[in-house]
């Protein structure tokens, strides 16, 4: 897959994750309760729909997306394995066969895309310049390392959105009080029969902002380290496909 294709499909995913959390907003907001919407929705705000809850739903699917992307990646990783790149009869790997994996690599959909094909692809070719197995074996673990460093830079979107909501649980925390205290600052108001409810109510409304962060978070960061071990298992056992059907086969072939 091309960058123009992994880009169109990465907008389609976020608009498909901004529009699916508009609609879990409008099922919570027509089917819950009015103490469900206080606490997931701060429905009773004057300024909603534009409040800290409905954001932070919407950076909760924005989440889902960028997981969902990685798993399909990680999928199409482990894949590869399936791909027979690699001849498994356990016979020495002559040049020409070397010659003859690589230009299958090429011509396949993922040669340039996913680990296995490119882990492939620069063993032969470092192997093929060299003749030497130790300096195949340096280039295969030093690719390891890069698409190890890969994988992770793939998350930094994920780790970001895990960091903002709680972080926006925080502020609309911050704001709750500040609403109740302003409350509380009008005479007027200090003199109502329903003084202490309107003060407690607003309070309540702040901390379970926090509460509800809290939760899309931790929901996250496990979903992420599921997908995460699911990639970088993936390319473990590329790592281990190269070593046991190209790197133990090369011995007499330079």
């Amino acid at each position: 897959m091309n960058k123009n294709a992994r880009l169109i499909r990465r907008l389609f995913v976020f608009l498909v994750a901004i529009i699916a959390a508009i609609v879990v907003i409008g099922i919570i907001r027509f089917t819950a309760s009015d103490l469900l919407q206080e606490i997931l929705l701060d429905a009773d705000a004057d300024f909603w729909p534009f409040t800290v809850q409905n954001i932070m739903w919407v950076a909760l699917f924005i989440g889902f997306g960028e997981l969902f992307l990685r798993w399909s990646a990680a999928s199409d990783e482990e894949s590869q394995l399936k791909r027979g790149y690699l001849p498994a009869d356990g016979q020495n790997l002559s040049a020409e066969i070397l010659g003859r994996i690589k230009e299958g690599i090429i011509q396949r959909r993922y040669g340039r895309a996913a680990f296995l094909p490119r882990m492939i692809s620069r063993t032969i070719d470092q192997y093929t310049v060299s003749g030497k197995e130790d300096q195949a074996i340096s280039v295969l673990n030093s690719s390891m390392e890069l698409y190890m460093h890969e994988i992770d830079l793939r998350y930094s979107m994920l780790r970001y959105l895990t960091w903002l909501i709680p972080s926006l649980g925080f502020i609309g925390t911050v704001m709750g009080i500040m609403f109740a205290l302003q409350y509380a600052g009008v005479p007027a108001n200090a003199e109502s029969e329903e003084f202490l409810y309107q003060v407690t109510s607003r309070l309540g409304v702040a901390f379970t902002t926090t509460l509800l962060a809290l939760v899309m978070s931790a929901v996250l960061v496990l979903m992420q380290s599921l997908v995460q071990a699911k990639e970088e298992r993936a390319l473990n056992e590329a790592g281990q496909y190269c070593l046991d059907n190209l790197i133990l086969r090369l011995s007499g072939t330079a």
